[in-house]
């Protein structure tokens, strides 16, 4: 039998001054989990996890905490935290002032508070700094801190709202690893907001894919790169070719006039299909050993490949990435194995492609 989740979302909708927002959305989050809600700016993933933190009422639907719907419980009263972009840390207040507020709003003992303090900033690798002042820290020693806020109310549910925003590429990636210890150690359930895609990529359980107020695609990092959904959710997570073609029949496909087996069935006989090919899927050969021929067009450095632009007779352009340098102007052959093409339908309305995974 299957657990019931942490948290349920049932048929929420919402709007802003008339904007529809979220529309009907559903979502469970298993217990010990975590999941990042990903998308574009307004695409309604920070008003979803406001809802659950209760700083919004949605104007339909319900919040399920662990059976119990809270949709009516102010924040203070639910068993969550939630770190913001701007960490809201006491500037007044020492790190052990700002780490212990609401330990001693619940009228925890002082034994208890100051071991809770010092077990936080072990975990957040800050010990020692008890008596600094909030205004002598880095922007990452404070994100720590307003973790370490958080943590020590034993929430069942930490929500962290685009916290590494404002941190540099260095240190936000340092503390993508420190947030992913931290879940396994706390053994709590985390939903992060970010509309960073590698953020998403490395972090997470489960991902959600949000656009205009829909749930894309929900899935493992793996099947979101690997297996999108929709054109949105191919074109947002990582780079992709995505070419219009034609399902010849089953685990055959028609890509600019050119024959190319696939693995994919069900989509018909002679049915328009998009395509989605990842660039390091792209394979450049001899051009008698392509099953297209091509020019490079733009050649990039990348430090770990080359990324290449290759324009085909019909004007697409490939978009490939390559350990191998072609030169520029040279003619190459263009092949891709056939587990490395995904095909997904074609919308047939801009509802459709709104709502693809709904």
């Amino acid at each position: 039998m299957t657990a019931a989740p942490l948290i349920d979302l049932r048929h929420i909708s919402k709007s802003f001054d008339g904007d529809l927002i979220l529309d009907d959305l559903n979502l469970s989050v298993p217990e010990n989990s975590f999941v990042t809600l990903l998308g574009p700016s307004g695409c309604g993933k920070t008003t979803t996890l406001r809802i659950i933190g209760g700083f919004e009422k949605p104007d339909r639907g319900q919040v399920i905490f662990d059976g119990q719907d809270i949709t009516e419980l102010p924040p203070n009263k639910r068993q969550l935290n939630t770190v913001f972009q701007k960490y809201a840390l006491f500037p007044h207040m020492s790190i052990t002032e700002n780490i212990a507020f609401g330990l001693r709003i619940k009228g925890r003992s002082r034994a208890y508070i100051e071991d809770k303090i010092r077990y936080a900033l072990k975990l957040v690798g800050l010990t020692g700094y008890e008596n600094r002042s909030v205004n002598s820290l880095s922007g990452g020693q404070q994100q720590r801190i307003a973790i370490a806020r958080a943590i020590v109310n034993e929430p069942r549910l930490l929500l962290l709202d685009e916290p590494l925003g404002a941190l540099d590429l260095k240190l936000r990636q340092d503390m993508q690893y420190e947030l992913i210890r931290m879940k396994k150690e706390l053994g709590i359930t985390f939903i992060y907001v970010t509309h960073d895609q590698q953020e998403a990529l490395t972090m997470s359980d489960t991902i959600v894919v949000m656009n205009q107020g829909y749930i894309q695609q929900m899935g493992t990092p793996e099947q979101i790169y690997n297996e999108p959904e929709n054109a949105f959710v191919a074109d947002f997570i990582g780079d992709s070719n995505i070419i219009g073609a034609t399902m010849v029949h089953d685990a055959l496909v028609e890509i600019s006039g050119v024959q190319f087996p696939c693995v994919d069935k069900g989509f018909g006989v002679n049915r328009p299909v998009d395509v989605v090919i990842r660039p390091e899927d792209v394979e450049l050969v001899a051009p008698a050993d392509g099953r297209l021929k091509g020019r490079v067009t733009h050649i990039i450095f990348q430090g770990v490949h080359y990324e290449m632009e290759v324009t085909a007779p019909d004007g697409f352009e490939w978009l490939v990435h390559s350990t191998k340098c072609f030169d520029l102007g040279q003619e190459v052959g263009i092949t891709v194995d056939p587990f490395n093409i995904q095909i997904m339908n074609k919308p047939a309305s801009e509802d459709e492609e709104a709502i693809a995974a709904e």
